[in-house]
């Protein structure tokens, strides 16, 4: 009872110090940091009487103690994986640009964007109108050559004639023939064929424009064979090799695939310190320079133990982390220390390799603010 009175006095005294404190007149100045100072220094002795008090009632079952809370996590095995993260783009194996082998002006264009050719496929045609005149006339002058040479010959194996004429005759034919020859092979040329299968993209010219060797009329794309195309830093250089599992993710369409790297190069980039790494990627709805997010697994544990970055300490012994050992009472753990060594880091997780095991309770929120050896309410 005389403990109670005690107590009774004190939080009496508590009270009264308050009240004096606000009802007097604030003071300014030197005069208002002395009391301020002088305040802290009251707060923090009735602190620790306070603090000292709540303990011994709390042993004596006067009132309930109170154990700080904290949130447990139970640790399992999973799958852990590292991934080396970089951005790529969808590429065609074939991406060829369509163009003439004369320059000319385009009297027929047979394609538009997005239609789907097949190699050798006639997709457009030079002005041929002077040709075929040249061509007509040829063909008449070669009929007479060829009269003129088959009479020749016959007068010829009559022993008629001279050999000069039989000669100049056969010579006028076969000149005739080879100017023919030709000029069809010219004319063939003012035909253009798509030089693979695939899907038109970019008709760049139309009727009556000109064009000339290595201008492109339009690009064909075979979507048929894609790969993925992205570069790699050098420091990876040793980690990243042909075989390599790839997730990618294609953001606009809010889609991920898993792949195989299909090839690497043995060439660094001197202007980026950089090597190019190509996935396979086959059919479907994609488009070629589409970007794509690129993972690249160069680390894999099936069977790891992984906690949140976020959840380990650094003391003068090393890493470690709080583990709760749970006690008699299901409400009550037990705090222990528990020293680590780190894996790897991805995504904001790391791979214990010592210290911790399937099944350790480990403390996920409050840790911040209890000791080992601490009992905690859980």
């Amino acid at each position: 009872m005389k403990k109670y009175q005690s107590l009774s006095y004190f939080f009496a005294l508590i009270t009264l110090t308050v009240l004096m404190a606000c009802g007097a007149t604030t003071p300014s100045g030197e005069e208002g940091l002395a009391q301020l100072s002088a305040l802290k220094e009251q707060r923090s002795a009735l602190e620790k009487q306070i603090a000292s008090l709540e303990k011994q009632l709390e042993e004596e079952g006067v009132i309930e103690k109170r154990y700080r809370r904290v949130g447990l996590d139970e640790l399992t095995q999973a799958p852990f994986q590292h991934y080396i993260d970089l951005q790529g783009k969808v590429d065609a194996d074939e991406s060829v640009a369509a163009t003439a082998r004369i320059p000319g002006a385009l009297q027929k264009v047979y394609i538009n964007n997005g239609d789907n050719v097949k190699q050798g496929q006639l997709i457009a045609e030079l002005d041929n109108a002077v040709m075929l005149k040249n061509l007509a006339e040829l063909e008449g002058k070669a009929a007479l050559t060829e009269d003129l040479y088959i009479r020749q010959k016959t007068l010829w194996d009559q022993n008629i004639g001279s050999e000069v004429q039989y000669i100049q005759a056969k010579n006028n034919k076969e000149s005739m023939e080879r100017a023919i020859a030709t000029l069809k092979e010219n004319l063939a040329m003012t035909k253009i064929y798509a030089p693979t299968s695939g899907t038109v993209d970019l008709v760049y010219l139309k009727q009556g424009q000109a064009i000339s060797p290595g201008m492109p009329l339009c690009n064909i794309l075979n979507l048929n064979d894609l790969k993925i195309v992205g570069s790699v830093t050098e420091a990876y250089a040793s980690k990243v090799k042909e075989g390599d599992h790839v997730k990618v993710y294609f953001p606009d369409m809010e889609k991920e695939i898993t792949t195989k790297v299909s090839y690497v190069s043995k060439q660094i980039n001197p202007a980026n310190r950089t090597f190019l790494i190509e996935c396979k990627l086959g059919k479907g709805d994609y488009w070629s320079n589409q970007i794509a997010v690129m993972k690249i697994v160069d680390y894999e544990n099936t069977k790891a133990v992984a906690i949140p970055v976020n959840l380990i300490q650094t003391g003068e012994d090393g890493d470690y982390v709080l583990i709760a050992d749970k006690t008699g009472d299901d409400n009550r753990a037990i705090v222990s220390k528990r020293l680590i060594e780190q894996g790897h880091i991805y995504n904001g997780y790391v791979e214990i390799v010592s210290g911790l095991q399937a099944g350790d309770q480990i403390i996920s929120t409050g840790f911040q603010d209890v000791t080992p050896g601490e009992t905690v309410s859980i």
